[in-house]
This record gives structure tokens, sequence and C-alpha cells, in this order.
């Protein structure tokens, strides 16, 4: 086993920064929650619109070096 040190911020090798971008954009800007609650029930809306449009998903995440794997590993 090796250790591989990463870039504090590498959203290449953290598709899903890109997800949750996509989710503070869309569901969570400019809005101050009342609780916890709220937080989770607009996270609820928000990731079934997602999960709704899975060309949108891919293109956020469907690095070419991700892909290339896949189809590897198929």
């Amino acid at each position: 086993m090796r250790l591989l040190f990463l870039p504090p911020y590498s959203p290449e090798l953290n598709p899903t920064e890109h997800l949750w971008n996509a989710l503070r954009e869309d569901c969570f800007a400019n809005i101050v929650f009342a609780d916890l609650n709220a937080v989770e029930a607009t996270l609820e809306q928000g990731l079934p619109e997602l999960e709704s449009n899975p060309n949108r998903v891919q293109s956020m995440t469907g690095f070419n070096w991700i892909t290339s794997i896949c189809l590897i590993a198929n």
C-alpha cells in the first residue's frame, strides 16, 4: 500500500464536489434555514431532481479517467 497525497481541492479526483455545488446553487442559494429539519427537507427535494436528470449528473461527474476505468473494468 502506498499513500498518495492529493491537492487540497481537486474536484476531478472527487466528482461529488460538482454534485454538491449544483445542489448548493439550485436549492440552497440565499436561503437561511430555521433549523436542521428545513435543511434536510430541502436536500430531500433537491436530490431526486438530480437523480431524475442522469445526463446532467454525467456531465458533472463523467471525467474521462473515470469512464475509461469503468469501461476497462467491465
